[in-house]
């Protein structure tokens, strides 16, 4: 085996951006559910970050599009880019822009939310506390003022439902449930 870490640009790259968001290699180990130690070798360059890995620290950073491709192409994904992934391909001045979305189906615990409101519905932003004691987004979800509604209602249902039955409800997209006629 070669001494030579065969993705240093793409490590330190990672690195960089984990130093940037002053985030420390337990909580970004923690929040792509990865060891510590393997997070170290990907930022070392000596360890090629799986797909799904460089997508969720792509998300977990909140990469901007151009340089989400450009750390997918330092770590040679480019010519297979996985099904996963969804792409918009455009040209401006004959150059090719691709966007990367990371989808990931893990659940995530959060300990705080925030809501922002305007004319249009709600955005909800869930956090997670670090050891630092700062609130580190996880996750944002936008929706509709009459889907927040069902969703409320959704929710109260699966509480009183696990309280008294112990059996777990789910929300999916198109099966949000009808309000009451009399309500």
């Amino acid at each position: 085996m070669s001494d030579i870490a065969p993705f240093v640009i793409l490590g330190q790259q990672l690195k960089r951006t984990r130093e940037q968001s002053h985030q420390s290699l337990a909580e970004v180990s923690g929040a792509v559910e990865i060891e510590e130690a393997v997070l170290e070798r990907i930022e070392a360059g000596i360890e090629r970050p799986a797909e799904d890995i460089l997508l969720l620290l792509i998300s977990h950073f909140g990469v901007q599009d151009h340089e989400a491709l450009r750390l997918w192409q330092l770590a040679s994904y480019d010519s297979d880019i996985p099904e996963q992934l969804r792409t918009d391909v455009d040209l401006i001045n004959g150059s090719k822009i691709v966007m990367l979305m990371a989808l990931d189906m893990r659940t995530i615990y959060s300990d705080g939310m925030t809501i922002d409101a305007n004319k249009h519905g709600l955005t909800l932003q869930f956090s997670q506390t670090s050891g630092k004691n700062a609130s580190n987004p996880v996750a944002r979800i936008g929706m509709s003022y009459e889907q927040a509604e069902d969703v409320m209602n959704q929710i109260a249902q699966a509480m009183l439902k696990q309280k008294y039955s112990g059996d777990h409800l789910s929300l999916s997209a198109g099966e949000l449930p009808s309000r009451p006629k009399n309500q």
